[in-house]
């Protein structure tokens, strides 16, 4: 029962101070397996003025799904994702997952400041409010993206078209052999991390601008794209 859930794990019903209680973080998370390890991950992150998008990776076992939705009803502020992938390793899918997710939270009542993505293996090292002070101290406003301009040894990941495969039911991303056009728009291409902190309004950006939306059509055939599309987008201009 969800008294039971929250009793026992010992799960926040209410903002721990006033800073935290005016600035809310939304996270999206994307699991796939090991319900307990998903379950100490929300537990350590829950506040109750954050908001949560889960998605569930759509070839994840039918029972799993059922118990991640048992959980997520008992709360109002988490949801799964309305729209779900069967994501595959270094593929496109990967970042369509977390743009999912983007759409939900952008429509969301909650008026959250920053969202962050995770996956069902990270935990956190900072409080909640560690986070948002930190947030505050060097960040306010911009978005924590890092990354370069995209090294010699990765250009393959985005100059050759990559195709999502499956082989004895193991799905896997391989080179196409068949070489790409340029980037839309003339952007210069950066290489960084797929994990990241980003406003609302980056990310309401990243949904509607044209040179966003180019750059993520260009980047269905590309290996890995979560790791050079939002940090490519953070270094344009203004």
């Amino acid at each position: 029962s969800c008294s039971t859930l929250l009793k026992t794990l010992h799960f926040i019903t209410r903002p721990l101070s006033e800073e935290e209680g005016n600035f809310s973080l939304a996270y999206i998370i994307t699991i796939h397996k090991e319900l307990e390890m998903f379950v100490r991950l929300l537990r350590a992150i829950y506040m109750p003025q954050n908001i949560y998008c889960i998605h569930i990776d759509e070839k994840s076992p039918r029972d799993y799904k059922t118990a991640v939705q048992n959980i997520v009803n008992c709360f109002e502020n988490i949801f799964i994702s309305s729209k779900r992938e069967h994501v595959v390793y270094a593929g496109f899918s990967r970042l369509q997952a977390d743009i999912n997710c983007m759409r939900d939270l952008v429509n969301s009542t909650v008026q959250w400041n920053y969202v962050i993505n995770l996956c069902g293996q990270d935990y956190p090292l900072k409080t909640n409010k560690e986070i948002i002070q930190y947030i505050k101290s060097k960040w306010n406003g911009k978005n924590i993206t890092p990354g370069i301009v995209q090294p010699l040894h990765v250009k393959h990941r985005t100059e050759i078209s990559y195709r999502e495969y499956v082989h004895s039911g193991v799905p896997y991303v391989y080179p196409a052999k068949v070489r790409k056009a340029q980037p839309p728009h003339n952007l210069t291409i950066y290489f960084g991390s797929a994990y990241y902190m980003l406003t609302k309004d980056f990310v309401e950006f990243t949904l509607s601008d044209a040179r966003a939306k180019a750059l993520l059509e260009w980047s269905r055939d590309t290996y890995s794209p979560d790791e050079h599309f939002w940090v490519t987008l953070n270094r344009l201009p203004g």
